[in-house]
């Protein structure tokens, strides 16, 4: 028997139609109104944020939250994913909450909203758009050079590996109503029968430093740590929404403790060392973006109605944070001004006469002010740099990095042009990208992996190269992302050293700490360039991850910290990010990696090789199921030869063996590049590039290694790279 009824919820009329046990069918009208609604209130919640933001900023008031949430903004192709995702999210919201007050009940709005209603909302959200297949048939050079964005890479599976897409899950997903709501986003809520520790408890109890002291690694340089966020900023980046209140009641996330999406704030326990015995503060914590459609509004993308979260960049090593990811944003990376196929540069400022990233052309400067820093009121300021990737400004070393890249690439496209006089700017500017995906295709397995993963799973995953494989699936994995390949962390030394030509510590610039280097492009600027940087990355020594010397306090207590307010945890971030995303928990992942899963105190102690840790963990966890997997991974001794535990080493190797087992354009792969190009890849060196685009004359000739200067090579003795199989024979 039909049955027709109107309902007023929020303002809107839903006339419904329904089998009593079948989906309810909305009226066009209906959905429309919400969809309206939805919009109008997404809308101004982000129109309040960005002025908010604004004015902060322009009160030299930014809060080291602020600089977070600002640095996770979502923008361009990013930005209208989220907004969609939200429309979306709210619109279903919405009618959800009139459908409770009718059946008074609690409910999933996919149980009763038809999936054509669904795909209403979509159409109507623009959500539709994040779904629709790329026309791969009409886009030219395909077999050539990259899409910006990666799509197409696979013909099958258009969207695989392609920005602003779902990351992908290896285990399901253990959100706490099974949808959408965080692991601990109810405190009284048990996991595994067990309540979870507050993670700032756990950052204080396990990764603290008490004395401040760190153990230097005694094989690798501090280049493998900042290497390891370069390669992250290739592969992954987590958007925020931009709203810094909530949606459904209008708190502002950093004024309040309570939860409310997308507010999940990180509770300060009681006796907290940084904050005293009677703190009810909260560090806040804004959650990551939902992918569009994802998360109790249907089906995306061949997914379940599971909250996922979206990479706003490429799975391929590509080396977007050099040329963006995304076609608006490569497009204003470039030098458009003459047909030479270049980047952009700073007009304003030169280091030494080479080229610097250009300054950003935002109306606001949300990098650390220089006065704020050094206390010099007429000091000149600069505004942030901009690159590929919105992050090229978050320390000074990532910033000497991109800097060296965006010089890499143009010294690469003045290079063929010498050796191509009649190909223009386009062919330079492809050729020369292509380059450099090559390089750093070469540099990351050759190289680097090695340090991190070990021999062994460079043997049994990462050695020979297998061919590509349609059906591998590169996009990256949530694991991976959110902890996996966090573990980088526990390596960065407190300082960002600056070294002179002599590799000892600069006397005009001396090396000041990670919490003053922290978006700060006038150091680069004024006080000495990139050279005393990249000195100090290659002739300093990486932190070593020990179990009792984990994290130094430089990222634990002051993490993005310009003035007296508040500054931020990374430890307790990654945890929290880890139950934002429904992560499952240590043993799981143990299991899927097909290791051990210790179940009491005796066999973790076991696992971790250390009883007193063991101890430590369980006090918190009550259970080795429910401790954080970023937090076990990096709790792990290291695998023969490398810098990360069993779990991570997994991990890690199966990540990037899906990355190049996906990539159709990967360099090894048959017609890609000419057999003479991949011969020349193959000598691909990192020392090189640093000799050809610095002032640098003396360096390791192998940077990630640690060696004292007297080992180091003359930059003359270093062979440059060979172009000449790139020269085309004009007939």
């Amino acid at each position: 028997m039909k049955w027709v009824f109107c309902l007023m919820a929020a303002g809107l009329c839903l006339c419904l139609q329904s089998h009593v046990d079948a989906e309810t069918r909305l009226s066009r009208s209906a959905i429309e109104k919400a969809v309206i609604e939805a919009k109008d209130t997404v809308d101004l919640a982000y129109e309040y944020s960005r002025r908010e933001s604004i004015e902060r900023v322009r009160r030299n008031s930014a809060s080291p939250s602020d600089v977070l949430r600002l640095l996770k903004q979502p923008l361009g192709q990013t930005r209208l994913a989220v907004r969609s995702a939200d429309y979306m999210h709210f619109a279903v919201n919405l009618i959800k909450r009139s459908l409770e007050r009718h059946q008074k009940r609690s409910i999933n709005a996919t149980d009763l909203i038809s999936e054509e209603d669904l795909q209403v909302i979509a159409d109507l959200t623009g959500c539709s758009a994040r779904r629709r297949v790329p026309p791969c048939k009409t886009t030219p050079n395909l077999d050539k050079f990259r899409t910006i964005s990666s799509v197409c890479n696979n013909r099958k599976n258009t969207r695989w590996g392609s920005s602003n897409t779902p990351f992908t899950r290896w285990l399901p997903a253990e959100y706490q109503d099974g949808i959408s709501l965080p692991k601990g986003w109810d405190p009284r809520r048990t996991v595994n029968r067990r309540l979870l520790p507050l993670v700032r408890e756990v950052s204080n109890q396990i990764l603290r430093i008490a004395d401040y002291r760190v153990e230097n690694d005694p094989l690798y340089t501090h280049l493998v740590t900042i290497f390891g966020q370069w390669t992250d900023h290739d592969l992954t980046f987590t958007p925020h929404s931009p709203v810094i209140r909530s949606f459904s009641n209008g708190i502002d996330c950093d004024k309040s403790c309570e939860r409310t999406d997308p507010c999940f704030p990180i509770k300060i326990p009681r006796q907290d060392p940084r904050f005293g015995r009677n703190s009810e503060e909260c560090m806040p914590f804004y959650r990551s973006a939902p992918a569009c459609g994802s998360g109790n509004t249907g089906h995306i993308f061949g997914a379940s109605n599971v909250r996922e979260q979206m990479n706003s960049l490429t799975a391929f090593i590509d080396v977007g944070q050099v040329y963006g990811a995304d076609d608006t944003k490569a497009i204003f990376l470039r030098n458009l001004s003459s047909d030479e196929g270049l980047l952009r540069v700073n007009t304003k400022f030169t280091d030494n006469g080479r080229e610097l990233l250009p300054f950003t052309n935002m109306s606001v400067n949300m990098c650390a002010t220089r006065a704020r820093i050094t206390n010099d009121v007429n000091a000149q300021e600069v505004p942030c740099f901009v690159a590929g990737d919105e992050r090229s400004n978050e320390n000074i070393g990532l910033t000497s990095l991109h800097t060296l890249m965006l010089r890499e690439h143009n010294r690469l496209a003045r290079a063929l042009a010498k050796l191509n006089p009649l190909w223009g700017g386009e062919r330079l500017y492809q050729e020369a990208r292509k380059i450099m995906g090559g390089y750093f295709q070469v540099l990351t397995f050759r190289d680097y992996l090695l340090h991190i993963v070990g021999p062994d799973f460079i043997a049994k995953q990462l050695s020979t190269y297998p061919g590509y494989d349609e059906n591998v699936d590169p996009s990256i994995s949530n694991v991976f992302a959110t902890a996996a390949y966090r573990f980088a962390h526990l390596m960065v030394q407190p300082f960002m050293f600056r070294l002179d030509e002599k590799y000892q510590e600069h006397h005009d610039f001396p090396s000041p700490l990670l919490h003053k280097a922290f978006f700060t492009p006038w150091r680069i600027v004024f006080e000495g360039g990139l050279d005393p940087i990249l000195r100090g990355l290659v002739g300093h020594r990486a932190k070593l991850n020990t179990q009792d010397r984990m994290m130094h306090d430089e990222l634990r207590e002051r993490l993005f910290k310009f003035s007296s307010e508040l500054a931020l945890d990374l430890a307790s971030l990654n945890m929290q990010r880890g139950r934002d995303h429904a992560l499952p928990g240590y043993l799981k992942w143990r299991e899927f990696c097909g290791l051990s899963q210790p179940k009491n105190q005796r066999q973790l102690a076991k696992v971790l090789e250390n009883d007193k840790l063991a101890k430590s963990l369980l006090d918190l966890y009550g259970k080795p199921d429910n401790i954080d997997v970023w937090l076990g991974g990096v709790a792990e001794p290291f695998v023969r030869g490398g810098r990360v535990g069993p779990l991570f080493a997994c991990l890690i190797a199966t990540q990037f063996q899906k990355i190049r087992q996906g990539d159709r354009l990967w360099w090894e792969n048959e017609g890609v590049f000419t057999e003479a190009q991949r011969e020349s890849l193959k000598q691909t060196s990192l020392a090189r590039i640093i000799c050809d685009n610095t002032g640098i004359t003396e360096v390791p000739e192998q940077p990630f290694q640690y060696t004292t200067m007297s080992k180091f090579t003359k930059c003359r003795n270093i062979p440059a790279f060979n172009l000449s199989p790139w020269k085309e024979n004009v007939k």
